[in-house]
């Protein structure tokens, strides 16, 4: 199956997803959570797929309030925004406690989260995670469909609304300009001036910014996303030239200059730049990769209205501008643009996108995947 090529300016995920296709695969102690979700409503809060099963939006809320928490999970405040948009739920809805568990983690360990925590309260009520893992874990999710979910491309949405594009944006190189020149060309980064300062956002075969490294470096390569191995080939002569850091990326490791070479998104590598000022984010010339994390709902979410509530909140007019301002590009971009809702300055500053872009399709991440679980760790060990 041939990858998807993307309009100029546009960032939209080129993958139909169909419910039959997507694949069924399978913190701290603390109690079982309720054995009964019904909400004062009469509405069974886990078993609701849009609002319009609590009778109300209000009654949504009233439902929330009453459960007064919300499980999050890998959700740094400096990845897109997160922060502003975590303290913007808790001041429109302070009856709520949030509580922001492992937010460093992969998409991969949030689902092994929720099944050490499967039926406690301390389970995980929501996911942020990349496609990958997502389609490799249907079976964790509740379908769900926000008010605005005409609004979000058919494309990037499961029919069912079991897990649904949120922000997204094209892999980037971000680099100290004080330290080095701006790489033009993957091969750039296989010389001696870049010698132990190249890294990735964990690991591919469990982080989405990672597998999305791997796949830009497949089409930088002349590869195509039928085949990830040139993006693999290319990473294992990056270790064998010994400039490959095998570092967990953070704010802090990028202000350090532990890592002062990075393969991630462009809205995170954009970032930096507020910890170090000559920090800088190119998009290689050429094929750009492109991709959106998705939202999901834990189907034994210990507090489902409130899960609810949080994904009607993120696909809002207000946060779908506050990913814009964290430099991503939020799903409902075009829609808004239409309507007259989105913030111009903010989609004015976003960064030009690459002339041609491909997104891989369900079928390409799932045989990617399987290919990285084979051959990743004995290419850069």
């Amino acid at each position: 199956m041939s990858s998807i090529l993307l309009r100029p300016g546009r960032l939209v995920a080129g993958v139909a997803l169909a419910a039959a296709a997507a694949l069924a695969l399978a913190g701290c102690a603390g109690g079982t959570a309720e054995a009964s979700s019904q909400s004062e409503s009469g509405a069974d809060a886990a078993a609701a797929t849009s609002v319009a099963d609590f009778g109300s939006f209000e009654q949504l809320e009233e439902a929330a309030r009453a459960e007064g928490q919300l499980n999050v999970i890998a959700l740094p405040r400096d990845w897109a925004n997160y922060g502003e948009i975590l303290d913007l739920f808790a001041e429109q809805y302070p009856e709520i406690t949030i509580n922001e568990q492992s937010p460093d983690i992969s998409s991969a360990e949030e689902i092994q989260a929720a099944e050490t925590n499967e039926g406690l309260d301390t389970a995980p009520d929501v996911f942020d995670l990349g496609l990958t893992v997502a389609l490799q874990n249907t079976d964790w999710f509740a379908p769900y469909q926000v008010q605005t979910w005409d609004d979000i491309p058919d494309a990037l949405k499961e029919p069912s609304g079991l897990f649904v594009g949120d922000y997204g944006g094209y892999m980037s190189i971000g680099y100290d300009s004080a330290r080095f020149d701006a790489p033009e060309t993957l091969d750039d980064l296989l010389g001696d001036d870049y010698r132990g300062a190249v890294a990735i956002n964990g690991d591919p075969t469990q982080a989405g910014a990672a597998f999305a490294a791997v796949g830009l470096a497949t089409v930088q390569s002349e590869g195509s996303l039928d085949d990830f191995q040139p993006g693999i080939d290319f990473f294992s002569d990056l270790n064998a030239a010994g400039n490959m850091l095998k570092l967990d990326v953070t704010s802090a490791t990028v202000a350090s200059g532990e890592t002062p070479v990075v393969f991630d998104w462009d809205y995170l590598n954009a970032a930096h730049t507020a910890d170090l000022p000559t920090w800088e984010t190119v998009v290689l010339p050429g094929i750009g990769y492109a991709g959106y994390y998705n939202q999901a709902i834990n189907k034994d979410a210990p507090h489902p209205a409130a899960a609810r509530l949080w994904q009607e909140f993120l696909y809002s007019d207000d946060v779908q501008n506050l990913w814009l301002k964290g430099g991503a590009r939020p799903a409902r971009m075009e829609a808004m643009v239409e309507a007259g809702t989105i913030d111009e300055d903010l989609a004015a500053a976003l960064p030009e996108a690459p002339e041609e872009t491909v997104v891989p399709t369900e079928e390409q991440s799932t045989n990617a995947g399987t290919l990285l679980g084979e051959k990743w760790a004995a290419a850069v060990q």
